[in-house]
């Protein structure tokens, strides 16, 4: 059931006021029809610096209810390891959601989530908005299941995003395209990690990754990811029965082999130009009831988050220290 305002438009806000809440807060000031309530932080400053950048009401510390009750739909940009606590009280507030990725970082946290908002009829979303880019090529029209893929996603040394492996900050990413791709599950898995044992450096997991996993449909797929890495990288190779795709996600083309016809004007396309945007954009208009379904569901993240935390699991006890 959609709760409204009395003016009928879309009451909205972003909980989380860092790099990505500010994104967020980008995106609904330039949506129409919704009407941009305000920003919540558990740090009310952090709140009020970017609340006043888009001239809306701040948020902080208790006033969590207080915030949830003027708004029918919220961005969940928070760090990681709080998106489950904030969605779970939007939800139980009959709030929409749209969580940023990751869904959780438990998978009972992921399930929490995606079984509340099914059991009041609400939204749950995600962020792996890349999903718009492969819709802009046209790689979901293709009338093949991949037999392989390769992906790669390096990323230098930074100090965001520490309070999750490198699987659930950068490598889930790929699972969520690779799993779009297969329309399958996961079956065996194989993995291995490294971490940085630097002095001062603190992560959680490992921070170099690489997997091999075999979906139940039979395609075969290898994912590596880092946070260590010299220069940044994201490719991904998609073999299929007649021939293979090859990407380069960071500067936007493909080489195509196969009989397909893809689009090599993607990234011109509006949805792959800002997918973001068609990611936020698209959640609106699942809750206003004029779309079927959001660009990534919280079901469909839940599989992503699942296939990670396996991962994780996998390399665990097996992580090798590294210095740089």
């Amino acid at each position: 059931m959609i709760r409204v305002s009395r003016s009928g438009v879309l009451r909205v806000g972003v909980a989380g006021a860092g790099v990505f809440g500010g994104y967020h807060a980008n995106k609904y000031k330039q949506a129409e029809g919704i009407e941009f309530v305000g920003i919540y932080d558990l740090d009310k400053a952090r709140a009020e610096t970017l609340a006043e950048q888009h001239g809306v009401k701040a948020f902080g510390g208790d006033e969590l209810g207080q915030f949830l009750s003027l708004i029918d739909a919220v961005t969940v940009a928070t760090p990681a390891f709080a998106h489950a606590a904030v969605a779970l009280k939007a939800l139980e507030a009959g709030v929409h959601v749209y969580s940023e990725k990751p869904l959780a970082v438990t998978a009972a946290d992921g399930h929490a989530m995606v079984d509340l908002a099914a059991e009041k009829g609400l939204v749950l979303a995600c962020g792996h908005q890349e999903r718009a880019v492969f819709e802009a090529m046209g790689l979901y029209d293709v009338p093949e299941r991949p037999l392989r893929l390769e992906a790669v996603r390096n990323g230098t040394a930074s100090t965001r995003n520490l309070d999750v492996s490198v699987v659930l900050d950068l490598m889930i990413h790929d699972l969520d395209l690779a799993q779009s791709l297969a329309g399958a599950g996961p079956g065996g898995l194989e993995a291995a990690a490294r971490y940085r044992t630097d002095e001062g450096y603190k992560a959680v997991g490992g921070d170099e990754v690489s997997a091999e996993l075999e979906f139940e449909n039979g395609m075969k797929a290898s994912f590596r990811a880092s946070r260590m890495a010299p220069v940044r990288e994201r490719t991904m190779r998609i073999v299929y029965p007649s021939g293979e795709v090859d990407i380069d996600l960071l500067n936007r083309r493909f080489e195509n082999s196969t009989p397909f016809r893809l689009n090599a004007g993607f990234a011109e396309a509006d949805i792959a130009r800002d997918p973001l945007g068609t990611s936020v954009f698209r959640f609106l208009d699942t809750v206003r009831g004029v779309r079927e379904k959001p660009l990534c569901t919280g079901a469909e993240a839940l599989k992503a988050l699942e296939l990670a935390l396996a991962i994780d699991e996998e390399v665990a006890p097996e992580i090798t220290p590294f210095v740089l």
